[in-house]
């Protein structure tokens, strides 16, 4: 189940967005697999119905998710396009900044790599895995 930190300063739109990502790394959400109705997910969040709505709309236009009017809305199959350049430039500017942060901390390259592993293996590993 999605969790939200009410004490983020991160939209709780996008906290949604990010939590039903992790699911379907996590494969506790899987392609073709039926989610909650906006109504549901508001009621099991104790949150606003338009935040949920926004958060469903922004995994839509990310192709994260579909609605099939009439039936619900349902997980989308992972597929990384070309097109995502932009996204990934996006993801290095912020890497680059975490970066910075840990350097600024005096935290040692091998130290991030293991972070960054860590995290990679909680969300259920690496795509390119044999």
């Amino acid at each position: 189940m999605v969790i939200i930190d009410k004490q983020s300063k991160k939209p709780f739109y996008e906290q949604v967005v990010l939590g039903i990502k992790e699911e379907i790394l996590q494969g506790l959400l899987v392609p073709g697999e039926k989610i909650p109705s906006v109504r549901e997910m508001a009621s099991q969040l104790m949150m606003n119905p338009n935040t949920i709505s926004k958060a469903y709309k922004s995994l839509e236009e990310q192709g994260v998710i579909t609605t099939v009017q009439g039936r619900g809305t349902f997980v989308k199959e992972l597929v990384a396009s070309r097109g995502d350049e932009e996204k990934i430039a996006k993801i290095k500017g912020k890497m680059l900044d975490l970066v910075i942060e840990a350097r600024y901390l005096n935290v040692e390259l091998p130290e991030m790599i293991t972070w960054l592993s860590e995290t990679a293996d909680d969300l259920g590993g690496t795509k390119n895995e044999s």
